[in-house]
């Protein structure tokens, strides 16, 4: 029997399974991975933005989890011989509207404790000669790396530290017991004393295997990219991001400098008809119907019918995805866009019809579960991972490592 077992191999679990294995070093120690590696899913299909949290409304837990793992990933990424780039970030307003919003993030930025630089339209153009708008907000702090290799890194400290990573082992049964949880996987039967989960795009489904229905069902959005013709490789000097509007869930389509020189334009948020749904055609009758027969589902997308189509006019339609990077970078043309992998985000979403915005759990005796990791997830793991050993030092009954 192992001390702790975890689900996910994602930047969530990884970060967690090796702050709880230097906690507790003398515990043994599991991670599970249904795919043949780490990062296979959310954490291996973003923009790999190291975010400095510009959008957050101070206080919450995404705020800060953000402004740490900030500091975190760098400080890991040196450790670890990890290449990142703090190119940082500019946002662009192109309207009187995204200008008064753009005063609005200004405050909620200084209220998040950030670095962040007023400029005019002509400080802008100076930045960024192939951008236009009438101002912008430059945050020094935000840069990019990829997460899959910050994810490996922490694997590999994991398993230098004694625990153990089972690859290819899907789990399919959960059951806790008095002083044991029982793992029914795909390849046999394991037990813990204590469980992890970090699922993802799965969370609901962990959380119901174990006897309990969550309040909360995994709305999965796919966000898609294209990558620019390598010419393009200098057009911008930093990460390019729109003024979001605060109605909406998502960011907005950016311009991203990545790690490896290239540059991609995305992503967008279209409803995805499969949880690992990657590909327009990717349709699973089990996942839509579950999606169309929960009423919190309904309700957002009722309150978002017509943006939400227009996510999918612009999906289908590569001009007019064009024309919303065109608001701020009018030189791109239709064919300086190439294809480029997508992404697909698990939205909680509760009964009564919202998005579930903060971090949220499912405990129990035996059990943490994270069952909404939103964005910036990724730039928070290392705080999450942090956040989740404190809740397990509160329940476990196992001595941890004198500090």
């Amino acid at each position: 029997m192992f001390d702790f077992i975890i689900i996910g191999g994602g930047i969530v679990g990884m970060s967690t399974a090796w702050q709880l294995k230097k906690t507790y070093p003398d515990s043994s120690m599991l991670l599970l991975e249904k795919e043949s590696g780490p990062a296979r899913h959310q954490t291996g299909h973003n923009s790999g933005v190291i975010h400095a949290g510009v959008y957050y409304t101070p206080g919450i837990l995404k705020a800060k989890f953000c402004l740490e793992g900030n500091r975190a990933t760098k400080d890991f990424c040196r450790e670890h011989d990890i290449p990142f780039d703090e190119c940082g970030k500019l946002l662009v307003a192109t309207n009187e509207l995204e200008m008064d919003r753009m005063k609005a993030l200004w405050d909620r930025s200084e209220a998040n404790g950030l670095e962040r630089h007023w400029l005019s339209a002509a400080e802008l153009k100076e930045r960024e000669p192939n951008i236009t708008g009438m101002g912008g907000i430059f945050v020094p702090s935000s840069g990019i790396v990829s997460y899959t290799q910050v994810t490996a890194a922490m694997g590999r400290e994991f398993e230098r530290l004694g625990g153990e990573i089972r690859y290819n082992t899907e789990v399919t049964g959960l059951k806790e017991e008095t002083s044991q949880v029982v793992v029914q996987t795909s390849q046999g039967e394991v037990q813990g004393k204590y469980l992890v989960s970090c699922s993802g795009l799965m969370a609901d489904r962990v959380v119901r295997m174990l006897g309990i229905e969550p309040e909360f069902k995994i709305c999965p959005f796919r966000g898609e990219y294209y990558l620019l013709k390598p010419e393009h490789n200098q057009i911008v000097n930093h990460l390019i991001y729109p003024i979001p509007d605060p109605n909406m869930p998502f960011l907005g389509v950016h311009l991203t400098r990545m790690i490896d020189g290239t540059v991609t334009v995305g992503p967008n948020a279209v409803l995805a008809f499969k949880r690992e749904g990657y590909n327009k055609s990717d349709i699973s009758l089990k996942d839509t119907l579950e999606m169309f027969t929960y009423p919190g589902i309904l309700k957002v997308l009722m309150k978002n019918l017509k943006p939400g189509l227009m996510e999918m006019k612009n999906s289908l339609n590569k001009a007019g995805y064009l024309e919303l990077v065109r608001k701020y970078c009018p030189s791109l043309k239709v064919e300086d866009m190439t294809p480029y992998p997508a992404g697909i985000r698990a939205q909680a979403v509760s009964k009564d019809g919202r998005l579930v915005d903060d971090f949220l759990f499912v405990n129990t005796k035996r059990t943490i579960n994270v069952c909404n990791a939103p964005s910036p997830a990724a730039t928070s793991a290392i705080p999450i991972g942090g956040y989740i050993v404190d809740k397990v030092r509160e329940q476990v009954e196992l001595p941890a490592a004198v500090a």
